[in-house]
């Protein structure tokens, strides 16, 4: 192979490398579908739930199933976006467990949740009192619970993606998380609601918008 060949298929070999490496970066960001998806889910089973307590009417079902229904078009979306990516790095991988298991775990803690109440109801009701069931005090605390988790996979997701939205929306979780144990639990709702807004539904319109903006420069 002559000095030229050889410096040429140098070259290709490092073209086609550095093509590779601009696609995995390239593939790194999503649509934002997924964040807009669980903010819009977990914002309207707070104010629904809410406005449930507030107004004292009841819904035929628990809205908070809408979670687990979540879990499908989360598992459609993962997979559409992966198909598109040409290349699929570690960081879209570990993405892709950890929204999932989010999904999982919020099903999860609202079963046991639902378990726990009962299981404390059943234990220490009192017969012929006006005994406020334990449950109800219960209650008053959970949804911190809840803004923990939410904090957990938004926090994680903005470190990975060096996307400062949701590293504070992971914060402000977590802020809404203790402010919780000091507001009455119908404040709790909206205090839910504000979160899935400012952690999930706002940063997932920004990487959606700037996606968008990206394909149309590509086409352009």
């Amino acid at each position: 192979m002559g000095e030229k060949e050889k410096a040429l298929s140098e070259k290709e070999s490092l073209d086609l490398i550095t093509s590779m490496i601009n696609r995995a970066k390239e593939s790194f960001h999503d649509t934002g579908w997924g964040p807009i998806m669980w903010g819009a889910v977990i914002m309207v089973c707070s104010l629904v739930t809410w406005a449930r307590v507030h107004f004292g009417f009841r819904l035929p079902f628990d809205i908070w199933i809408l979670t687990l229904a979540a879990i499908v078009p989360q598992v459609i979306i993962s997979y559409r976006e992966n198909r598109a990516k040409r290349v699929k790095t570690y960081n879209d991988i570990a993405m892709d467990y950890l929204w999932i298991s989010f999904g999982i775990s919020i099903f999860l803690l609202i079963y046991t949740n639902g378990a726990i109440q009962q299981g404390m109801n059943d234990t220490f009701s009192v017969q012929g009192t006006n005994f406020t069931k334990p449950s109800q005090f219960f209650y008053n605390y959970q949804n911190a619970l809840f803004l923990i988790i939410y904090g957990f996979p938004t926090f994680v997701s903005g470190g990975i993606m060096k996307f400062k939205p949701m590293l504070l929306g992971g914060i402000f979780c977590w802020v809404c998380a203790i402010t919780s144990l000091y507001t009455p639990a119908k404040t709790d709702l909206l205090l839910m609601a504000a979160a899935a807004l400012f952690a999930w539904l706002i940063p997932g319109i920004i990487i959606n918008r700037n996606c968008r903006k990206k394909r149309h420069h590509q086409h352009v």
